[in-house]
């Protein structure tokens, strides 16, 4: 019998960085979108007779509470912005919830030296650039467990891959550009393992197109026998996110999840991986931190917290997905309200966002701004709009940028506690309502710039309502 497939359904949605209300004509596509969803995703069942109408609403509000549990929402039963908002984003065709499989159990390759075949490549990347993108998803999985691959170049092999279009005959059609990228089946014999990829669409190595290494990895992972994460940060969570290839790194809820299957790593040394941050997680820190018109939002690693003083919850999102230019681990930002400009720095390298766009011609180096050739990387950085004076913190000394000027103030740097007190090394640091918060592990400061002194102290997490 075969494996039912796994198909990789990205739904390409094209909406603004920072979602707004859906308008009057989008409200009249409510109704079908949600019922669409739940019947794809929670084995909706709707019988459109008039007689079972109240039993329809009443197993749709049940349907829709599942879908809400399984991805943290207000679990309410109703199609609000936030459950909207996530039925849109692109996602995986595979169920989040209930038997997707018709093998019974939890399938998986029964050795773990495994062969795989290419069958043809797509003419949209170089064929050594496919060769990499795949080998890349493969050491993947093959780091974290006792796996290995081995390329065949003819024959059957345990996992053969192909680029195909349209109806390829394994009763799961492609559809043409956007919508269905990718699918793959469980392990077994035959079809078993093997990955197909939609040849209509722009199959690229960076994110300018449909990032192959990205797909090919949550494919493979469905290969190896996994199925979904309702971890928001994990390679195998339903929602598709473009991650640079030269930073991704396999969160820890995929190598728990794979080692379960195949175990450990050989290595001497077991590999971890980043964990997603939960907002009210006591031990969480900050890389960065920075107010954008209104909102205040927390870096770590390849994650944002955007907190709207509108909105209760904390939102979670990859940076990339709003600016893709960016990269991970972004280590101090700040807001000039003037210009209304955001800088970014990692590194020796800053960027520059003009509204919700990055500005082009960036990255440059932060020697720009006046930093010597000593300085390597800015910890954090805050404005002050009242003086339009920009403090920069490096070590355990600060400098002082003058916007107006655009060049750094003489006399600096100077050290940190003759000014700020007994901070210590500062992780982050932004303004707001008149006073600077600094940052450091899970502790905060409160600084009150015109006492010139600390006035509270709370844990970071302070701002989450936890």
């Amino acid at each position: 019998m075969k494996n039912i497939p796994l198909l990789l359904l990205l739904y390409v949605a094209l909406s603004s960085a920072f979602p707004v209300a859906p308008e009057a004509e989008d409200e009249r596509k409510t109704p079908k979108l949600v019922e669409s969803y739940l019947q794809n995703f929670y084995d909706l069942q709707i019988d459109h007779q008039p007689r079972l109408r109240s039993t329809g609403e009443n197993h749709l509000s049940a349907k829709l509470k599942e879908m809400q549990e399984f991805f943290g929402l207000q679990v309410n039963g109703k199609p609000d912005l936030d459950t909207l908002e996530m039925m849109q984003k692109p996602r995986c065709g595979v169920p989040d919830i209930g038997q997707y499989a018709l093998t019974p159990g939890n399938p998986k390759w029964k050795r773990n030296n495994l062969t795989y075949r290419i069958l043809n490549y797509t003419p949209e990347m170089r064929r050594a650039d496919v060769d990499e993108a795949i080998q890349k998803a493969l050491r993947v999985w093959s780091n974290v467990t006792p796996l290995t691959f081995q390329k065949v170049e003819d024959g059957e092999a345990d996992i053969m891959m192909s680029f195909v279009y349209g109806d390829h005959r394994d009763y799961s059609p492609f559809d043409g550009p956007g919508g269905m990228l990718a699918h793959a089946f469980q392990p077994g014999e035959g079809i078993g393992g093997d990955v197909h990829f939609d040849e209509d669409e722009t199959w690229t190595k960076d994110g300018t197109g449909t990032n192959l290494f990205i797909v090919a990895a949550h494919e493979l992972g469905h290969s190896l026998g996994l199925s979904h994460s309702n971890d928001p940060g994990a390679l195998m969570y339903p929602t598709y996110s473009y991650t640079d290839p030269k930073e991704f790194l396999l969160p820890q809820d995929d190598i728990d999840g794979i080692q379960a299957i195949y175990g450990q790593s050989d290595a001497a040394v077991q590999p971890t991986g980043p964990v997603t941050p939960q907002p009210c997680d006591p031990s969480l820190t900050f890389d960065a931190i920075t107010t954008l018109r209104g909102e205040t939002i927390f870096f770590k690693g390849r994650y944002m917290l955007r907190k709207h003083p509108s909105r209760a919850e904390t939102e979670l999102n990859f940076i990339s997905l709003f600016w893709p230019k960016l990269p991970s681990g972004i280590q101090a930002a700040y807001e000039n309200v003037e210009r209304d400009e955001v800088l970014f720095f990692k590194e020796d390298k800053y960027w520059v966002l003009r509204g919700y766009d990055i500005a082009p011609g960036y990255p440059k180096p932060i020697y720009r701004l006046g930093f010597p050739k000593t300085v390597k990387r800015v910890n954090a950085a805050y404005s002050d709009e009242t003086t339009g004076k920009t403090y920069f913190f490096t070590a355990d000394r600060y400098w002082r940028y003058d916007e107006n000027k655009r060049s750094m103030d003489h006399g600096y740097p100077k050290k940190i506690v003759s000014h700020f007190g007994k901070i210590g090394r500062v992780d982050a640091a932004f303004q707001k309502d008149g006073y600077v918060y600094f940052f450091h592990g899970t502790t905060q400061f409160q600084f009150d710039p015109r006492a010139k002194r600390i006035v509270g102290q709370m844990k970071s997490i302070s701002w989450f309502n936890c």
